[in-house]
Parts: structure tokens; sequence; C-alpha cells
């Protein structure tokens, strides 16, 4: 594990909740943020602050918060459904590498045993210490999901809502799962929901063939969030806006995208963002195994997927199955060809999904006492530097 070094990085632009602070400075101390300003930022002020400091001259690139991802499947050749402790470190160093300082490990739907064995997992490789970026918890998609719209989830292991695997689940593993998405239309599910959000779980729709009004009630009961918006769900229709109608115009949901511009059209990403907000709009990848990888067969889960020029699908029925993108290249699509300004499009990535999560005063946003869960970018939004908790990783 790397060692905590205080760090000072000037002449950079820093995205903080209220404003960009324009040739700013930042001080990291003992893994948390311990001071900012603006135009003073030296070396001979640095060294009044911490004569040992690591000195970095951000040449008028961005200081902006640590991306955090809740949906995501792997990355590097590795599937958190079946990662032991080195394959996890493996696919939080390539995902930390590009960004993300936080995650939720995802698994996709299968039997419950193999569910069992991610949580176990992940739960025994947060107690181990985490070097990079840091796994939140976990985020199950599935298995209550619809057999209409299964996307790249296998629909053998689709089955109802199950309270008694919930009930397992949190008195075994407290607090490690953090979300989980489900069709609200299946029978059973509007109880479920209340179960989750008694438990403190983000209950989230998706891969689902619900109704606008469905969706409406199921928000009644407790769901609160939409997975890859736009994906795996009843479309937008004038007479029936469908489950994309209710997530559009209900404030009470959250909706992640798949900024990748293979999954969701710009115009549409924008549409998005105008229509929910910076604080109610959440940047994701859906990444799976092949990510920092070429061409070639993958799996996801137990299923075969196939990636050409970037683009995953499964290797028969031709669906998406999830992505290979990384978080950095999220923001930067989000910007550059969506039309989100940088300050909205940090917020998506990192604060939002921060209070998603119930995390906000720990991370996600920069500010003195917070952790130093930082980004360096140069001016063309480029990524150049990554601290974890103080941490610096790239």
């Amino acid at each position: 594990m790397n060692n905590v070094q205080d760090t000072y990085l000037y002449n950079v632009k820093i995205v903080t909740p209220e404003s960009t602070i324009q040739n700013g400075w930042i001080l990291l101390t003992e893994g948390r943020i311990s001071a900012m300003g603006q135009d003073t930022g030296s070396v001979e002020h640095a060294r009044t602050l911490s004569p040992s400091c690591d000195l970095i001259d951000g040449q008028g690139g961005w200081v902006i918060p640590g991306f955090i991802d809740i949906h995501v499947h792997g990355g590097y050749g590795y599937d958190f459904m079946d990662a032991d402790a080195a394959e996890l470190d493996a696919i939080a160093r390539f995902h930390g590498q590009h960004g993300t300082t936080g995650m939720l490990a995802t698994n996709v739907t299968a039997p419950k045993a193999d569910l069992d064995r991610v949580l176990e997992r992940v739960q025994a490789y947060r107690e181990s210490g985490m070097a990079y970026a840091q796994l939140l918890g976990v985020h199950l998609e599935g298995p209550y999901i619809s057999a209409k719209w299964p996307g790249a989830q296998n629909p053998q292991h689709i089955v109802p809502p199950q309270p008694a695997w919930l009930d397992d689940w949190t008195r075994r593993f407290p607090g490690l799962i953090r979300m989980q998405t489900l069709a609200p239309e299946t029978e059973g599910a509007l109880e479920y929901i209340e179960a989750l959000a008694a438990q403190g779980i983000v209950a989230a729709l998706g891969h689902t063939d619900a109704t606008f009004d469905q969706v409406q009630l199921a928000v009644r009961h407790g769901l609160s969030h939409a997975v890859h918006t736009f994906n795996a769900m009843t479309r937008l229709h004038h007479r029936e806006p469908g489950t994309v109608g209710a997530v559009l115009t209900n404030p009470a949901i959250m909706a992640e995208v798949i900024a990748d511009g293979h999954h969701v059209h710009p115009a549409c990403i924008g549409l998005l963002a105008q229509l929910k907000g910076p604080d109610n709009m959440v940047l994701i990848t859906d990444a799976m195994s092949a990510a920092g990888l070429g061409n070639g067969e993958y799996k996801l889960g137990d299923l075969d997927v196939v990636v050409n020029d970037g683009v995953a699908r499964l290797k028969e029925g031709d669906s998406l199955a999830g992505s290979t993108l990384t978080m950095i290249d999220a923001f930067r699509y989000a910007v550059l060809n969506a039309g989100i300004s940088v300050e909205h499009a940090s917020r998506m990535a990192s604060a939002t999904p921060a209070r998603r999560l119930g995390i906000e005063q720990a991370t996600g946003s920069l500010a003195p006492g917070k952790q130093a869960d930082v980004l360096l970018l140069n001016a063309q939004l480029e990524l150049e530097r990554v601290w974890v908790q103080g941490r610096a990783i790239r």
C-alpha cells in the first residue's frame, strides 16, 4: 500500500460544491483535504503550510473529487462474480487509475449460492484493507428482473423476489448491500421494495417491463433509483410514457446513465441532464471484465460476450453486455459530447452518487476535512493524477 504524503497542488481550477476556484491551491494532509484557497498558491506558500509536501504545478488544469461508480461489474479481465482477493485488487487498481476512488461491486443475475460468494469475498476484501479504489459495498443487479428485458442477464436465473434471501443477507452481511435492482411490476416486488427501504438499501428499477403507473406505485412504496436509464426498460410513448417516462418526470427517482456513446445517444444524455439536473443524475460505467483490454471473447457472469471496437455484446442475441467504459471517459463524454458542464458532470460522477450512498459527509466533493479523494485533470480534461484517501495511485 502506498504511503500517504502531504501534497500541495497549485495553479489549478478547483471544483467545489459552491463554485469553481480559479487559480486555486489545495493541500492534502494525512489522507484528508486540510486547506484550499485562491491566488496565493506558490512554492513559498506551500512550504509555510507543510515543509516537506510534494509540490505539483497543475498548469491551469482541473482538480475535481474522485469518481464514485455505483454500477460496475469488473475490469481488466476480471468479474466481481468470481474474483478472488488478488483479482478484486486488480479491478480496484484498474478503475482507480482511471479516476474511480469508490465503487459498488455489482453482480449479475445468478443463483443465490453464487451471490452469497460475491458478498463473502467483497466483505472479506473490505476488512483486509484496500489500497486502490475503495469497494463501498455491493449492488445486487437482479435476480428479480423481467424475463422480457433480461439484457445481458441470464434469464435462466431470474426468480421472483425472495424476502428470505434478503433476511439472510442482511443478517450475515450487515451494511454490505447498498443497492438492489429489480423489476417493480413483478409479483411481490412492492413488499420487497419496502423491505429494502427498511434496511437502508436503495431500491432501484431496471430490466423492467413496468408501465408508467406501476413505477409511480413502486415509488410510493420506496423505489428511488433507476439503473442505466433508457436501457432494458419500457420506452417512452406519448400515450404510455412507460418506465422511461416515469424516470424522466418523477423527481423521487435518481437516474443513472451509461455515457459511452453506444448505450445512449448524446442528445438523450443531455435531455436526461436537463430534466433530472446534476443532483438527481449519476454517471456510471456498467463496465464488464473487458474494460481496459482489447477486442476478443469474454464472460459476463456465465454468458459469453464478444468485444469489437470497444463495444461489448452477447455472443448469442447481440444484446449490449455492459460496457468497456471507465469513469474518466464517461465524464469526458458527458462534457465533450453531451454538452454538460465540467461542474455538473463532476457532481453527477462524485457528489450525487456519494449522496445516494449516504457518504457525502466523508467524500464526493472537495472541502477541508473531507477524505482526500482527488483527481488532477489537465486543461483538455485528461486524467493526470489520482489520490485515494491521500494515497497517490496514479
